[in-house]
């Protein structure tokens, strides 16, 4: 059976929830055709969306069109909960757009189609509510294909005429070979299309009137491919929440394997392994659900069991989810009843927090206040109402403050020094600005001759587990490329917490020399007011630094399309509503940041003063006579130990070096060999004026010569396992968040190659800085796997044993260490290369594959 999963998105008052009500009752999921104005829909249980008539949380419900079962995702249409319906994309197979044929495509339409842009989602387009529209199919249909893509197309048509496919084939070079071939063009064919994002079928109808609603549903089923999964366990998390008996539930669709209940899984926490069972698995339609035992691919579900999961966390193979677009522009401080303590208004705001990570819940050591941040006034009425309701408090909150970020306009070096006594470390980051909306990029550009791999790895980290904050108003810092250019460790006392501290110096050093801007969230609008008000409008928004384009003029309304600052914007409905005597509408979206238009009176609103800030200093730490002392943040560069990578004659200097490193590196490397090969073998004697004296040539052959008799036996395999781990791409980036996952990984691997193989086959692994440790062998399903004990690493153990068993066995060793394979061909053994050896497993696993098939 096919499974997909397949989400409805639109703009607030749409007809979203009363489409994803006339499917379920067309398909026959429910007998009763609920109904948003009665209070009584499927999908909408919560008290809160019930009374206010919108959809607040992401639902799901399962319906089934002949070989086809899909899993319907009722998302939130208010633009406030944007957030919540963003995290729903992650899973998403194929998504339905609802348009409203009354309104057209409105401000936050266009948000979501953006969003099913970056997440690459299929889409479909319902245009609704066409019974009350004032507009024309054909009139719809341009403006989307006008602000949308041109391939959208119209398939509320005879989808067999020879217009509506010659139209088609346009735009995809599949369906355009197809239709010259052929002069047809088949189901298969424009389904990939579709599935390619190459098409976006477009459909007419009223929700409301259940028209055209069995056709639609013969779309979805008939035009959607079946999505391919691979055999390894993956799942995605995208929501968190509490049943009515407080148990935690993790919301997740299963993108690999199967899950089994009592299944243990293993997923990282603030750097911790975690391992907890899965208890009990849901599979929810609309309030109820039922439980399974076990759920293949493709399945959405709700677990039991994990207590520290978030939302857009991957498990298994799956990895995590990329940045939200969205996020909320609004901070608020929370304001506690007097029985209860700070710490409980805290704890119950994080709980929350699990549940919708983009509250991003703030204590204010300072202050001792608690700050939320929201995206409008109607979601924080229903934070209100749900602490009210689900933990018996009355809260307020006050002082609607803009969230605002800063970044640099010019290129800049940020230096941190920490050399307190016993301690050392030092970190050069080049800071650059970044395109408006790319966010926090970091990488790395030093070479391990001035700074060793770990380090980096270190500091890299160190750059991303904080929310770094500005120096203009302590607003968190975007839109910028931070390099890591140079560094310095001591062999004795550096330990890791010093390049926490030079890292962070280095960065608050870096923008306290660069020239900051401080940027504010603009609001993307849509007015609607009646044409004598056209005037007052335009005004206003002039007032409010924004700008707009031409008023478009239909009928007695007049619509204004433009951006303007949050600051100014965010209670501006009110006065619409005012001016124009109710008949007045204003919907806005976020567009972005830009550079703030009052910086000055933000800045002395806010009064931030960095100086002050000791939690977040620029100065460094260094040492003289065996004490620390502290150097301001403008005198740092005169006292650094490495040289600036901003200065011209350095980088000139650095080529040469390079070149230079690089020759000493590979003469020591010969040397190395030699001196192993002479230990091995015996010195080598050679005479000096051997290259002096003529060569005689011996014509006779040596008949005595018995070539070595080919080995006999089973075909020995030693693997060196982490220098596969960190040479194979997939195996490495398991590795970078979890070591033991990536190691069970490669040993599930090889499980399959030898039992293809019939080798014996030893995998080993280095515990040589283990104190103490002794040497541990394994049996694991049909391979060996090795623990080297202490002060033996791994290319000596395969050394001894290639060795041992060369003389009467074939030996082969899968490894990329250069060193290692010039050793095991002395010894007589074959060696493979790390890439050779991947192609090598790929091509078994494929055997196996069409074995099985």
């Amino acid at each position: 059976m096919k499974k997909l999963v397949l989400g409805i998105l639109a703009h607030v008052d749409s007809g979203k929830t009363t489409l994803s009500e006339g499917i379920l009752y067309k398909t026959g999921e429910i007998r009763k055709w609920g109904r948003v104005d009665h209070r009584d829909t499927f999908l909408d249980t919560h008290n809160l969306e019930r009374e206010r008539g919108i959809t607040i949380f992401s639902k799901q419900a399962v319906f089934h069109i002949g070989n086809t079962e899909f899993t319907l995702l009722d998302t939130p249409g208010h633009a406030d909960f944007s957030t919540e319906t963003e995290r729903t994309l992650q899973i998403l197979d194929y998504a339905i757009l609802v348009i409203s044929g009354s309104e057209g495509i409105q401000s936050h339409t266009e948000t979501l189609w953006k969003l099913l842009q970056k997440y690459k989602i299929p889409s479909f387009i319902f245009v609704n509510k066409m019974d009350i529209s004032k507009f024309s199919e054909t009139y719809i249909m341009n403006s989307i294909k006008r602000r949308f893509s041109d391939g959208c197309i119209n398939f509320h048509t005879d989808r067999n005429s020879e217009e509506f496919l010659e139209n088609l084939s346009l735009y995809d070079e599949n369906l355009l070979q197809e239709y010259l071939e052929t002069g047809n063009l088949s189901t298969e064919t424009i389904s990939r299309s579709i599935s390619e994002r190459n098409i976006f079928p477009c459909f007419f109808s009223s929700a409301l009137k259940l028209d055209g609603i069995d056709e639609f549903i013969d779309i979805l089923e008939k035009y959607t491919c079946e999505k391919a999964y691979g055999s390894n366990f993956g799942a995605r998390i995208f929501k968190i929440s509490e049943d009515e008996q407080g148990n935690r539930l993790t919301h997740l669709k299963v993108t690999g394997g199967n899950l089994r209940v009592k299944t243990t899984i293993n997923y990282n926490f603030n750097g911790n392994l975690i391992e907890e069972k899965i208890n009990q698995i849901r599979i929810y339609s609309g309030k109820k659900y039922q439980t399974a035992e076990t759920v293949d691919s493709g399945t959405v579900c709700a677990v039991t069991g994990l207590t520290k999961t978030y939302s857009g966390e991957g498990l298994g193979t799956e990895t995590d989810s990329e940045s939200p677009l969205l996020e909320p522009v609004i901070t608020y401080k929370l304001l506690l009843p007097e029985e209860p303590d700070t710490n409980k208004g805290l704890n119950i705001l994080r709980r929350l927090e699990e549940e919708d990570p983009q509250l991003h819940v703030i204590w204010n050591e300072h202050l001792h206040e608690i700050h939320i941040q929201l995206m409008g006034e109607i979601q924080l009425e229903i934070l209100k109402s749900i602490i009210k309701d689900r933990f018996g408090l009355k809260v307020e909150f006050v002082n609607g403050s803009i969230a605002y970020r800063e970044t640099i306009e010019n290129t800049v070096e940020g230096v941190g020094h920490y050399e307190p006594l016993r301690h050392y470390a030092e970190v050069h980051l080049l800071m650059e600005p970044g395109k408006p909306g790319s966010g926090l990029v970091f990488a790395a550009d030093c070479r391990e001759e001035i700074l060793n791999k770990n380090w980096q790895r270190l500091i890299l980290t160190h750059l991303k587990e904080k929310q770094h904050i500005g120096v203009l108003t302590g607003s968190p810092i975007t839109d910028m490329k931070i390099t890591l250019t140079a560094g310095k460790a001591h062999l004795k006392h550096t330990e890791g917490g010093d390049f926490r501290q030079a890292t962070y110096r280095a960065v608050r050093h870096g923008l306290r020399s660069a020239k900051s801007i401080l940027l504010e969230p603009w609001y993307k609008f849509r007015l609607e007011i009646p044409s004598e008000n056209t005037g007052r409008a335009i005004s206003d928004i002039q007032r409010m630094c924004g700008n707009f384009s031409s008023p478009e003029v239909s009928g007695d309304m007049s619509v204004i399309e433009g951006n303007a600052p949050v600051y100014e914007m965010r209670d501006y409905h009110n006065e619409v509503i005012e001016y124009t005597k109710g008949k007045g509408r204003l919907f806005y979206s976020l567009k972005g940041y830009e550079p703030c238009h009052n910086t000055e009176k933000i800045i002395s609103e806010i009064g931030y003063n960095c100086d002050s800030d000791i939690l977040n200093t620029a100065d460094s730490v260094f040492c003289s006579h065996g004490a620390g002392y502290t150097v301001k943040w403008n005198e740092v560069t005169q006292h650094m130990h490495v040289e600036s990578c901003l200065n011209h004659n350095y980088q000139q200097e650095d080529i040469s070096q390079n070149h230079i490193h690089s020759y000493q590196k590979r003469l020591v490397e010969d040397k190395e060999l030699m001196e192993i090969f002479e230990r091995t073998y015996g010195p080598i004697r050679r005479d000096k004026n051997s290259s002096f004296k003529p060569v005689r040539k011996n014509n006779s052959i040596n008949n005595n010569y018995h070539a070595k008799p080919i080995p006999t036996g089973p075909e020995y395999l030693l693997v060196d396992g982490y220098n596969i781990i960190f040479a194979w791409d997939e195996l490495n980036e398991i590795a970078k968040d979890n070591l033991d996952l990536a190691r069970n990984q490669l040993i599930n691997i090889l499980c399959n190659y030898q039992g293809f193989k019939q080798c014996e086959l030893i995998l080993v692994f280095d515990a040589y800085k283990i104190k103490g440790g002794q040497r541990n062998i394994e049996k694991i399903h049909n391979i060996n796997v090795v623990y080297t004990k202490e002060a033996e690493t791994a290319d000596m153990y395969i050394e001894k044993v290639t060795h041992e068993i060369g003389k009467k066995h074939r030996v082969r060793v899968a490894t990329s260490d250069n060193l290692e394979q010039i050793i095991i061909l002395g010894n007589g053994a074959f060696r493979i290369s790390a890439s050779e050896f991947q192609k090598e497993v790929k091509s078994v696993e494929k055997a196996i594959r069409d074995f099985i098939l």
